[in-house]
């Protein structure tokens, strides 16, 4: 058990002076207490500038850290600094129940540290832990060994459970040395503890820096005409969806049908095209999808044929299917290929026209509404594993080109498909019709070409998620397309 109360280390008598401690004092009991010794909190005094400066400079020091773990360009999202503030909050009340313990003890005569000299010296502590946890967590990222496929990266977690763990640790000595009797005040600092320790893994908060793709130069003209949008094109354009969703077929009864939808909104780069029309051939051709097929894609070549790639035509050709299907038992199957962004947004464009990105909650919120119990959602993107939680659920299999935390590989113009559009569609799929067999045969084939191609930022890290319900669905339909094969 922690030392009881040393009166030694606070002031008898008169008031403190309310003069305003210099930050470096915060800083050095701040240092003590990171290290479990006693802070001589004689003399400190915490107004509400001084609270404030120590948030900021917390708040900075995060936004300072988040930066340089990111070599990528990005963007600052100023929105994150309102997230994340109910372990401070908690932590403001539990100094406020130790500090309230303290006056009405027995040992009321001894000048106890006041709420705000407490959380003070918690935010002073926290402040100095925090570069150097941050610093040991940056190095665990850059040189851990690479972990092996199915597995995380175990050094870098291990880091960042233990820095949390200190922080938790020296605060609840801090508040514990402040009371001298089991009660209210001590179970306060173990349940702040407990909070401060498993918040950050249960609900994280977001991050300061949001990926963005990097200006690239214009498309050469004998690869990807320049997209002039005329009136015959834009004619052509209003008429491309209603069409090519009155061709599609109605359910069947008594068969487990596949609906598909491949949906291209990056037009600057060859290779999204090619995919979304690639998958879309081997959904009518070998699973049996001819007529219940919408491929929506934005590329100079196709933008008065095929119905372009925005949010609401992805949308209304979901809710037509979902009017179609039986939704006691068919499959709407979703490919999705682009560029990705570590919050999730996929990226799209189609100069000169203005095409806003789509996101897994729009797209979780535009199946429920249409009432689709099965989906198979396929999702080629850096950092696609993003989209597993947002999509993931009894009915839906969610399968992706990479984790949370990686790059895809295989975008650009010298790419015919990307590295999972190649193995998942282009190869395995070709010989079986499981999703779930040709994903686990693609995570070996992957890691092995992008070690061949010089991969530097690590393996992609294909994720797959299969909801209990849709499982018996998906076996009936591989056993309809098996027994249909030559």
């Amino acid at each position: 058990m922690i030392d009881d109360i040393d009166a030694s280390s606070e002031t008898v008598g008169p008031a403190q002076s309310s003069a305003v401690t210099p930050l470096a004092r915060w800083l050095r009991e701040g240092a003590r207490t990171a290290v479990f010794m006693r802070p001589r909190t004689e003399g400190l005094q915490a107004g509400p500038s001084t609270l404030l400066m120590l948030l900021v400079l917390l708040v900075l020091c995060g936004i300072g850290l988040q930066r340089w773990a990111l070599d990528e360009p990005a963007r600052f999202d100023a929105t994150a600094i309102a997230s994340g503030w109910l372990a401070t909050v908690l932590t403001l009340g539990t100094c406020w129940v130790v500090a309230r313990s303290r006056i009405s003890a027995a040992e009321q005569r001894v000048r106890a540290p006041t709420t705000p000299t407490l959380f003070g010296l918690l935010l002073a502590q926290e402040l100095v832990l925090a570069l150097p946890l941050g610093l040991a967590y940056l190095a665990a990222l850059q040189w851990a060994p690479e972990p092996p496929p199915d597995e995380v990266d175990a050094w870098p977690e291990a880091v960042w459970m233990l820095s949390l763990l200190w922080i938790a640790l020296a605060a609840a000595v801090v508040l514990w040395r402040q009371t001298s009797r089991p009660g209210l005040a001590r179970l306060a600092i173990v349940l702040n503890a407990t909070v401060t320790l498993m918040l950050p893994v249960a609900a994280p908060a977001p991050p300061y820096w949001v990926l963005v793709e990097p200006q690239r130069a214009p498309l050469a003209a004998a690869e990807a005409p320049a997209f002039i949008p005329s009136q015959a094109i834009l004619e052509a354009q209003v008429k491309a969806l209603p069409s090519a969703l009155d061709r599609l077929q109605p359910a069947r009864p008594g068969v487990v049908d596949l609906y598909a939808i491949t949906f291209g909104p990056f037009a600057e780069e060859d290779v999204f095209s090619r995919e979304a029309a690639l998958v879309s051939e081997l959904m009518r051709t070998r699973f049996d999808a001819r007529q219940r097929v919408v491929q929506l894609q934005n590329h100079s070549s196709t933008a008065g044929d095929v119905p372009w790639a925005t949010p609401l035509n992805l949308q209304r050709s979901i809710e037509r299917i979902a009017a179609l299907m039986n939704l006691d038992e068919d499959i709407l199957f979703i490919h999705l290929t682009s560029h990705g962004a570590r919050d999730g947004r996929l990226a799209a464009s189609f100069e000169p026209l203005a095409i806003d990105e789509v996101t897994p909650q729009q797209l979780a919120g535009w199946l429920d509404a249409a009432g689709i119990r099965y989906r198979v959602i396929s999702i080629s993107a850096c950092y696609s594993g993003s989209w597993i939680e947002p999509l993931a659920g009894p009915g839906t299999l969610v399968m992706t080109a990479a984790d949370a935390l990686h790059t895809s590989y295989g975008c650009g113009r010298k790419s015919e498909l990307t590295f999972f559009g190649r193995a998942m569609y282009d190869e395995q799929l070709r010989h079986t019709h499981s999703f779930e067999a040709a994903h686990a045969a693609v995570r070996p084939l992957i890691d092995q070409r992008e070690r061949e191609a010089g991969k530097t930022d690590g393996y992609s890290n294909p994720q797959i998620s299969v909801g209990a319900a849709i499982r018996g669905p998906l076996l009936s339909l591989e056993q309809r397309l098996d027994a249909m094969s030559p």
